[in-house]
């Protein structure tokens, strides 16, 4: 069954091309057009279009193919083209004419729409509360170890003393500016485009306010135009938020990666977490961070794409529109995937005691010694001559027990400040 069906018989070559993968896709938006089209017909009672009894008989049917979406025995077979036509087939099939007026006043443009902007909008939100578990995770990590030194590099060159209690709160809080954006992100998607039909409304006298308040959104996309250009905006948006996430999570990944290794040794975890090689023994691998930065590096690449399909695109409804469900739903679900891992596999990170005696990190307080140079009257500029001599000269030692200090009272976290900025999002 094809909404579009006028008799007439199609190429099998073109059928199969168009219709794609639609079919596996759409069981992710399958109880979002569920809960659009209970919604629809709501309103078309409203508005007298549908009769009190048929509004009735079609949210009786809705709710059984509901309920075969939870026990995971609906399916949407082969004849037909998406989840749109299936519905609406199986709508039909026991009410007859009823089923049939279930399309009134509406396109498979704003069903398509309304469905994915009510799986971003609930995804998002889901997205959201795992980023701030994970945020939750890396604070207590901050707070349990803010006193344990861990060598600052730049341009992988050891720098300046830091902490891991810096460093877990610093990917922390750079979570918190994704979830800024995936706010942001939630407002946009958040606007129901139901009863835009196929971009340029209806003339049936239709209540849109009242979908709008069926389905939970915070407002509508007023104009119908706008509302057909938000397929792709959405998109674009929404794996834009992904992609910021994604980038914070793949540089923690890489942090991680590079601290395990042994020229660092910062860092381990348990044995169950790891890998080892086919052929060397000793081997315990990060393939797990390893993933998750390949992963998060390919969602990075999604956003980007939105961009390339859709960018050209005149006003009305185009077929390219197609191209970008697939990946725009990956996006979301592999990001859940991945903000699960991550939350399971950091919790059970094992920081290291680091040997600060170790030559590599001769030079690690250089610039504490010309701080308490300036603190005796110096200044900077003449501190940091005396401290650059004996750097060059080979004479330049560390004060006698900094090298065993932890950065005590310099470690400021801010650490409630951090929370607090988390729980204002």
């Amino acid at each position: 069954m094809k909404l579009w069906d006028k008799g007439l018989a199609i190429d099998k070559k073109i059928e199969n091309f168009t219709v794609g993968n639609d079919r596996e896709l759409d069981m992710h938006i399958a109880e979002y057009d569920l809960k659009a089209s209970k919604a629809h017909a709501r309103m078309l009672g409203k508005v007298d279009i549908l009769t009190s009894e048929e509004v009735k008989s079609i949210e009786v049917e809705l709710a059984k193919l509901q309920q075969q979406l939870e026990k995971r025995t609906f399916e949407i077979e082969e004849q037909f083209e998406d989840v749109h036509s299936k519905i609406e087939f199986e709508l039909t099939k026991v009410l007859g004419d009823t089923g049939k007026k279930i399309h009134t006043a509406r396109s498979r443009n704003d069903q398509v729409l309304v469905a994915m902007q009510l799986y971003f909008k609930e995804n998002l939100r889901e997205i959201s509360s795992k980023t701030k578990q994970l945020i939750d995770v890396l604070l207590g990590l901050a707070d349990k170890h803010q006193e344990k030194l861990l060598p600052g590099y730049t341009h992988l060159q050891v720098a300046m003393p830091s902490s891991f209690g810096l460093w877990f709160s610093a990917y922390a809080e750079l979570l918190i500016d994704d979830l800024y954006l995936l706010e942001a992100g939630l407002k946009v998607v958040d606007q129901n485009p139901l009863g835009s039909a196929a971009g340029y409304g209806s003339s049936f006298p239709i209540d849109r306010e009242f979908t709008t308040q069926e389905l939970g959104f915070s407002t509508l996309k007023y104009n119908v135009v706008a509302a057909q250009l938000g397929r792709g905006k959405c998109e674009r948006t929404v794996t834009s938020n992904i992609a910021s996430v994604s980038n914070t999570l793949s540089r923690f990944a890489m942090d991680i990666c590079l601290y395990m290794s042994q020229n660092f040794d910062f860092i381990t975890f348990p044995d169950e977490l790891t890998t080892g090689s086919s052929i060397m023994p000793h081997k315990k691998n990060p393939d797990v961070f390893e993933l998750i930065r390949g992963k998060c590096n390919k969602l990075q690449s999604i956003a980007n794409e939105m961009i390339l399909i859709t960018n050209n695109l005149p006003s009305g409804y185009h077929r390219d529109y197609q191209l970008i469900k697939e990946n725009s739903i990956y996006a979301v679900e592999n990001i859940k995937e991945i903000l699960d891992i991550f939350i399971h596999s950091i919790a059970l990170i094992k920081v290291k005691d680091i040997n600060l005696l170790d030559e590599k990190y001769k030079y690690l307080f250089t610039v504490d010694s010309i701080n308490d140079l300036v603190m005796q009257g110096k200044s900077f500029r003449e501190a940091y001559q005396i401290i650059g001599g004996q750097v060059q000269e080979g004479t330049y030692e560390a004060a006698e027990g900094k090298k065993h200090s932890h950065l005590g009272s310099k470690d400021n976290l801010a650490m409630e400040e951090i929370k607090r900025k988390k729980d204002e999002v």
